[in-house]
């Protein structure tokens, strides 16, 4: 960890907290950019061709998504339009704009391409850190319901569809955060306890990418070619059907919570969608999982890592649902 990464971190996440903490739409605007040319050089620390198509892709993708919502900002001072058609107008194009940004259906092919040329730990800081700011301003304009629920159905819809055939583990990861990103803006348009989700969801990706960076995989037949203990295959195994949202791991907390605000504001058509094709994602995880639990080891590798106290607190978290639990009375 070099000090130069250390800085552009600390840029990262005070952008990010100006974005949250404007109280003006240039204000947010100016926190996105600065979060913008922070991240790039984080991507680019790798001098090979693949960290360069990466950085090209997300300065083109998030420049788009920039211009678009600062067009619509300054749309608004545009007074010889009828007032109610640039209210509707200009809403709908800043949440194109920060769809954009945070990788959400429609506008979401970007994203799987260009995490398939990230390390593990810059594809982390984008699944999660980089979604909070853009996810902040949705949140403080009232949401179109109509829009928001169509983006939110095909996120869920392609997320699932998109993942099935593929190899790539961080390709499997960026359609899994699309489909979760569905959830998360469904949640956000009936309650304003999204960040939960955000929160929990990032628990489980850093659990996740911490434990193939160490094992250095990145597709689905390096999986039984990595030395994995019998501990740590528990383990994977465990994060995925959390991840997947099944009930005794952590995961499902989240995804209760949007069924229980679902169920709440009569949205039973949608809640179907939604957990059919969570079915989907956990079909491709299961595809992941499945090598390493029918793989036959001679040897039981219980004692293979020394320290054990990583792998046994990622265990704890992953079973801790009734603990967690608290967190959806609040």
């Amino acid at each position: 960890m070099n000090m130069t990464k250390l800085f552009l971190l600390s840029i990262i996440i005070m952008s990010s907290l100006i974005t949250i903490s404007a109280n003006n739409w240039m204000g947010m605007w100016m926190g996105l950019e600065i979060n913008l040319m922070a991240f790039i050089p984080l991507i680019s620390s790798s001098k090979n061709k693949k960290s360069s198509q990466a950085m090209m892709i997300y300065f083109l993708t998030q420049s788009l998504g920039s211009i678009t919502f600062l067009f619509s900002i300054l749309l608004n001072s545009m007074l010889f339009m009828s007032p109610l058609f640039i209210e509707e107008l200009t809403k709908m194009m800043i949440m194109i704009g920060l769809m954009i940004k945070v990788g959400a259906a429609p506008f979401h092919m970007w994203l799987p391409e260009m995490m398939s040329n990230l390390g593990w730990m810059e594809c982390l800081i984008l699944m999660t850190w980089q979604k909070l700011a853009p996810l902040v301003i949705m949140n403080n304009m009232i949401p179109n319901n109509m829009f928001v629920y169509i983006s939110s159905s095909m996120s869920a819809m392609l997320g699932a569809i998109g993942g099935v055939n593929q190899t790539s583990l961080r390709k499997i990861m960026a359609y899994s955060s699309i489909n979760h990103l569905g959830w998360m803006l469904l949640f956000m348009s009936m309650n304003s306890m999204w960040y939960k989700y955000l929160m929990i969801y990032s628990i489980m990706m850093v659990m996740i990418c911490i434990l193939f960076y160490k094992k250095n995989t990145y597709f689905i037949n390096q999986i039984n070619l990595s030395s994995y203990s019998s501990l740590e295959k528990y383990i994977c195994v465990m994060m995925m059907l959390s991840l997947g949202g099944l009930p005794p791991f952590l995961g499902f907390l989240p995804k209760w919570m949007v069924i229980q605000s679902m169920i709440k504001s009569n949205l039973n058509m949608m809640l179907l969608i939604m957990m059919l094709f969570s079915l989907i994602t956990l079909f491709f995880y299961m595809r992941m999982m499945s090598s390493m639990i029918l793989s036959y080891t001679m040897i039981n590798k219980w004692n293979s890592s020394k320290n054990k106290l990583p792998l046994f607190s990622m265990m704890f978290m992953n079973l801790s649902l009734p603990l967690f639990s608290v967190f959806s009375f609040f």
